[in-house]
């Protein structure tokens, strides 16, 4: 029930204005990648797996090396502010319902 949930948010966020995904989608390696550095920040199996499933529908594989580089803590670039918000915001809704 939950992951029904869960995919009818994703659907709903990716609906929503801000377009993220342009270009290549994001590699099975990008989101392995993304769910190694969130569980060393987060050590949380299931946010992790949320917003690294999330990522690959919302992003593409450009941006999605913006993400993991911002959680390894280089600052997005000034021009990809707003995008990463969008993200953010994005994701967040599909997995932290109510943040």
């Amino acid at each position: 029930m939950i992951k029904r949930f869960a995919i009818a948010a994703l659907l709903t966020a990716a609906s929503m204005g801000g377009a993220l995904a342009e270009g290549t989608p994001p590699t099975k390696a990008q989101h392995d990648e993304f769910y190694k550095v969130c569980m060393g920040i987060a050590d949380d199996s299931a946010l992790c797996g949320c917003k690294a499933d999330a990522a690959m529908t919302l992003v593409d594989s450009d941006f999605m090396s913006v993400i993991i580089s911002s959680m390894k803590g280089k600052a997005p670039p000034k021009d990809d502010n707003v995008k990463y918000g969008i993200y953010i915001t994005k994701s967040n809704a599909v997995c932290k319902p109510g943040y």
